[in-house]
């Protein structure tokens, strides 16, 4: 990104004090902030450093009035944090906005690619694929047989998708993730070994999902493991086969959920948290960091700890247990007392 400040300003629909035709080429911290950079100003906590910043300019709120000399142009909007973030947006997607097919690729024949497609290099594309229009495909990513991804879409570098399954519009995919794979189906086998269970469900991805870097969604043994719209994924989750998860529910990173387990709508889940398989955790639910759920929550729970409990039960647990070694020593002078009596 290299633009001037002006135009900077001109986005932003704010105003220029300084030198407007100062070129920016990054964006930073205001207290991290080099030549060439911007930051923004919106917390007054940080308004000491305004008058040391090396940065290029600086986003503040149009009424501010600085009460020293300052060495770095300023940009006036109505609301800095805002306007930042408007900035922040743009030089993100100023990275994603690729056009055009590059080489080598093999995408077959029975493929169909919207408009303003971009596919990187090393990636194939399968029988029968149907990708929307203005999709960002990034190199080495695998996009199996009669896989359909929706308009906007954006598949980072390294991606595996297996066949047949369903990615929604305004969808994003985070390198290294695989969606698709077989669920984790095994059935014994004489007592001795265990033979798969084939796996042939789908996957289905609804619109506006965000799945970070690292992610497994396994397919269904039938019918459909479903991410639907709005949920947030983080790294490293497992979303084993036949799993639900509700619309705009968020999950943090390292968290695993065994087959056929049902998450509602709004739910929160925190990292490394472990579900059991076959569950039903209803809307709303909150669930703390390192929980292991073994039983179905109803709509509203708040649960933290291994098993989970509902939150204040957990605090009383945890006073008693820090209180632990305590008591045992309470324990034993009564009971040496007690053999002192007889």
């Amino acid at each position: 990104m290299k633009y001037s400040i002006q135009k900077i300003a001109d986005y932003l629909n704010g105003t220029v004090t300084g030198n407007p035709h100062v070129e920016i080429n990054n964006l930073a911290k205001i207290e991290e902030a080099q030549a060439g950079d911007i930051s923004f100003l919106a917390n007054p906590i940080y308004t000491p450093h305004i008058y040391t910043t090396k940065a290029s300019a600086v986003i503040v709120k149009d009424d501010f009035n600085p009460e020293k000399e300052l060495s770095t142009n300023l940009i006036r909007v109505k609301d800095p944090y805002e306007a930042f973030s408007k900035l922040l947006d743009f030089y993100a997607n100023s990275y994603e906005n690729k056009v055009g097919i590059e080489t080598p690729s093999k995408i077959s024949k029975t493929a169909h690619l919207g408009q303003n497609v971009y596919v990187g290099a090393f990636c194939y594309i399968g029988e029968n694929v149907k990708i929307g229009n203005d999709v960002k495909i990034f190199p080495n990513t695998y996009i199996g047989d009669d896989t359909i991804i929706g308009d906007n879409s954006l598949i980072f570098a390294n991606v595996s998708i297996y066949h047949d399954t369903r990615i929604g519009e305004n969808v994003t995919i985070h390198s290294g993730s695989v969606i698709g794979a077989d669920g984790f189906g095994f059935v014994p086998n004489n007592g001795s070994d265990f033979k798969k269970v084939p796996q042939i469900g789908q996957v289905i991805i609804e619109d506006f999902v965000e799945i970070g870097a690292n992610a497994s969604i396994d397919r269904a043994t039938m019918g459909a493991t479903v991410i639907r719209r709005g949920v947030k994924l983080d790294n490293f989750i497992q979303v084993a086969h036949n799993v639900e998860i509700g619309e705009n529910t968020v999950i943090a990173a390292l968290t695993g959920i065994s087959g056929s387990t049902k998450i509602g709508k709004n739910c929160m889940v925190g990292g490394q948290v472990g579900m059991a398989g076959h569950l039903k955790i209803g809307n709303q639910v909150k669930i703390g960091a390192q929980s292991g759920i073994s039983h179905h929550l109803k709509d509203g729970e708040i649960v933290v700890g291994t098993p989970a409990l509902p939150i204040k039960n957990f605090k009383k647990s945890s006073i008693i247990f820090k209180n632990l070694e305590d008591l045992y020593r309470r324990i034993q002078r009564l009971e040496k007392e007690l053999n002192e009596l007889k």
